[in-house]
């Protein structure tokens, strides 16, 4: 199927060879393809070369939480029927993963096929660079290139000031870009829409991060629904309740997604260590391979902190991070499980046989 058929009807929506390709076998069997732009109550809006149908997708909900049909994901869809079921689901080229808020150890899918998980964050309130660095963990575990987008910079008219904040974004996001951007005077935008216009994006953060009025500075018009912030603490009520998939004047696609009041990490050992790269630089050289930068002798990592190199406060946050990713994966990792009880009894013991010998030297 190539790029000049009627599914030339999707390529604002990143239809291309590649996905046409993928397709094939669907296309013998009279499927049509399409894009999921809206998922709710086992139900999804899908964007298809005749326009967008409501499908059911009863057949590929399996008992796997992150197997479920999301927002982003090319699907094959039965060309009629009532109701009109979606088939199937073509494999995914990246995925954001969040672990749930439930006890249950699951991880919730947000979104598929993305390119750019773009960070919202507002500067109508202090930073919180840990929450920056918890984005950035999910974002780079979903193999999307992440971007900080630095909201309502028009709140800070001081031009010395904004630098600084953008500088300590960048300090806690290597090879991250950082944009400030206003929408209200334009800052910043047309960079953000060079950017978004290579492929998918979504936008993600908090309530009140400005998320709903950048999306509708992208698109050009009004589509999602904003209010206002509470001026206590900066925060908004959820204005967006789905994640919807919308295709950009410009070219590309964004995926709006609702505030996000927890970010978990799932299974994002490899984002942790991307967001933290200069801790895992410094680390090649300490003198101990399992060094766990605690007190060990020969750490380089707390040598960097001593000398200046390593803010205190990004090696607690990366401690942090590991030790919550480490007792997810822990949850549904048998093996990791055992492996880490064998830890605790190993320290248990070394810290009794430290507690014995200090007692015999006090005898």
């Amino acid at each position: 199927m190539s790029s000049h058929s009627p599914s030339s009807a999707l390529a604002p929506y990143g239809w291309n060879d590649a996905w046409a390709d993928a397709f094939a076998p669907y296309a013998e069997d009279g499927l049509l393809p399409g894009r999921v732009v809206r998922v709710d109550r086992g139900q999804c809006d899908v964007v298809t070369p005749g326009g967008i149908l409501r499908a059911d997708t009863a057949f590929v909900t399996p008992h796997d939480p992150l197997r479920v049909v999301c927002t982003g994901d090319w699907v094959a869809v039965e060309p009629g029927g009532n109701p009109r079921y979606v088939r199937a689901y073509l494999p995914r080229r990246t995925a954001f993963v969040r672990s749930t808020s439930s006890k249950r150890s699951e991880g919730q899918i947000l979104a598929a096929n993305v390119d750019h998980a773009v960070v919202a964050v507002s500067l109508a309130v202090e930073l919180d660079l840990a929450r920056v660095e918890r984005f950035l963990a999910l974002a780079w575990e979903s193999g999307a290139q992440p971007v900080v987008v630095l909201t309502k910079a028009d709140l800070v008219p001081d031009a010395a000031t904004l630098a600084h904040l953008v500088q300590d974004v960048e300090t806690s996001a290597p090879g991250v870009p950082v944009l400030a951007v206003s929408a209200v005077d334009g800052v910043g935008l047309d960079v953000l829409t060079a950017v978004t216009a290579g492929g998918t994006s979504v936008l993600l953060g908090q309530s009140g991060a400005g998320k709903s009025t950048l999306a509708n500075a992208l698109l050009g018009e009004d589509v999602m629904d904003v209010r206002a912030t509470r001026d206590a603490d900066g925060k908004g009520r959820h204005t967006t309740t789905t994640r919807n998939l919308l295709a950009l004047p410009g070219g590309g696609v964004l995926i709006d997604t609702p505030g996000l009041r927890g970010v978990g990490l799932w299974d994002a050992g490899t984002g942790v260590g991307q967001v933290f790269a200069e801790i895992e630089e410094f680390a090649e050289g300490c003198r101990f391979h399992d060094c766990a930068h605690e007190s060990e002798p020969g750490c380089a990592v707390l040598e960097a902190i001593e000398t200046g190199q390593l803010p205190q406060r990004r090696l607690d946050s990366y401690r942090k991070l590991l030790r919550e990713n480490q007792y997810i994966v822990a949850k549904t990792d048998a093996r990791l499980r055992a492996e880490i009880r064998k830890d605790w009894k190993r320290k248990g013991a070394l810290g009794k046989a430290a507690m014995e010998a200090k007692r015999g030297r006090l005898r």
